[in-house]
């Protein structure tokens, strides 16, 4: 008889919990009993399991072999926790020293022919591995770089089930003190503001929806998407908390190589992609482009044309900054705090058409699919075809450092409450914390008075003259920044035009 135990981890979402892996040998006949994973799982992994210990060379035990994971693995079992299996079976009967699996977590998915593949959400496993104590950690090779950015993380990158066996039998399974990776390159450096000709209202907007955390809307047949582009090399750099949940999110995605480091990403799906991919996925435990959008951008060219299930879902993800999907016996929260920018032509005619042929009603329905996220953003701006005799405006740098002031205001004005961005701030307290000067007060009310904006509107009219504010470093909004609220709201360029 022999008994054996180690650890591995299981997620559910972006929550990762370790789990005791334990293995016990008795005399009979060679079987594999598995407990604790979900039902439909424990074929599957007891076939791979088999499968990958056979074809790695060595023997399997001839005795009965029971290997339980406790607590239970979540309804849908990622197969992280292969490795950590297959080397308690084989420690429980003597293949290997039971000694040297313990004190550690064992990660990956084992291949039939014995190779260890990678697995997603390494990044919060092994952070979750150790906060709970267990510092050292085997890893899928190609995970190694992910895991090394756990701060205390002792990672052993592995690739054959073979040499973890052998390595373990001999005492040679080092750990491995890794370095912290460089920061990845910046993605902003490749485009800059100054590419975008002209459109000085649409710019402006851009600056104000960076400083103060807005919602934008960008209308017309312009370079909307340049714009968009162009709006996480303006915001602040992430701090190392918002870098961390960034990287977390794309290691669950297994999206690591588009991590940004400490650029705020930018999130761009195509309007014909699914709800699930735009919220993500309960079943697969994988996050959508409005959290791969967290602590950045997440832009919606052509807004219009997304199906309505995603136009209504967006509602909830703007209001909370987080996604909640239930299904299969359980509930996922993932985090989806971003700065949405919407885009849209002045009617469904295709791109490049030269004449419109629209009447008035498609037009209508056109923009009417918008009608409840446009409740919801505060910041408007045209965006029109310049020629290149418009000039450049100024570069990303200057802009980016005006916004960065801005933060530092609102951040210094905020720093005894749970908000950072103005666009955080509800409602009451724009009111009685946070008021803005009587005149502009009551610019804001009259607005309201005479159906120009409705009381919903409000809060987010006071909330973007706040912005302006900071950006020209007042200490509180006056009648200019609520008269430029306004036209923010209204979208209305150096004409006056809609």
């Amino acid at each position: 008889m022999g008994h054996a135990s180690t650890r591995s981890v299981a997620l559910i979402g972006l929550s990762a919990h370790v789990v005791d892996v334990e293995a016990d040998a008795v005399p009979g006949d060679a079987e594999l009993h598995l407990v604790g994973l979900p039902e439909m799982s424990v074929w599957p992994a007891r076939a791979r399991i088999r499968a990958a210990i056979l074809n790695s060379g060595t023997a399997w035990p001839d005795m009965r072999i029971t290997v339980s994971v406790t607590p239970m693995i979540p309804p849908i079992y990622d197969a992280a926790a292969d490795l950590a299996l297959a080397v308690a079976l084989l420690a429980a009967p003597g293949a290997i020293p039971p000694e040297r699996i313990t004190g550690r977590v064992f990660l990956g998915e084992l291949a039939l022919d014995g190779g260890i593949r990678p697995v997603r959400g390494v990044l919060p496993m092994v952070a979750a591995a150790v906060r709970a104590g267990i510092s050292r950690v085997v890893v899928p090779a190609d995970c190694a770089r992910d895991a090394a950015q756990v701060p205390g993380a002792v990672v052993m990158p592995v690739t054959q089930l073979a040499d973890v066996v052998d390595q373990l039998r001999q005492g040679t399974l080092r750990d491995h003190h890794n370095q912290e990776p460089e920061p990845a390159p910046s993605s902003s450096l490749a485009v800059d503001l100054a590419d975008v000709p002209g459109n000085q209202a649409a710019r402006r907007a851009l600056e104000v929806c960076a400083a103060g955390g807005h919602y934008l809307f960008l209308s017309g047949d312009g370079p909307a998407t340049m714009l968009a582009e162009r709006l996480p090399g303006i915001l602040p750099r992430l701090n190392h908390e918002a870098a961390r949940q960034v990287a977390e999110i794309y290691s669950l995605a297994g999206q690591s190589h588009r991590a940004a480091g400490i650029t705020p990403p930018l999130s761009a799906p195509h309007h014909s992609e699914t709800p699930t991919a735009i919220f993500g996925s309960v079943a697969a435990n994988r996050p959508g482009a409005v959290s791969l959008a967290h602590h950045g951008v997440l832009h919606l060219a052509d807004a219009p044309e997304f199906t309505r299930p995603v136009l209504d879902g967006l509602c909830r993800p703007m209001d909370s900054g987080q996604v909640h999907l239930a299904g299969q016996g359980r509930s996922i929260r993932y985090p989806a705090r971003f700065t949405l920018v919407l885009d849209a032509r002045p009617c469904p005619c295709p791109e490049g058409r030269e004449e419109c042929a629209c009447t008035p009603e498609p037009r209508r329905r056109y923009r009417a699919r918008l009608a409840l996220l446009l409740s919801r953003v505060a910041v408007r701006a045209p965006v029109k075809q310049e020629d290149r005799a418009a000039g450049t405006g100024e570069p990303s740098a200057t802009v980016a450092a005006r916004v960065l002031a801005a933060r530092v205001r609102a951040a210094h004005r905020l720093a005894e409450t749970p908000w950072r961005t103005n666009a955080e701030v509800p409602a009451p307290d724009l009111h009685t914390r946070f008021p803005v000067a009587p005149e502009a007060a009551e610019l804001l009310r009259s607005a309201v008075t005479t159906g120009l904006v409705t009381a919903d509107g409000l809060p987010r009219l006071l909330r973007v003259a706040w912005t302006l504010a900071d950006l020209r470093g007042a200490d509180r909004p006056q009648l200019d920044d609520a008269a430029g609220a306004l036209e923010l709201w209204k979208g209305a360029d150096s004409d006056g035009t809609r």
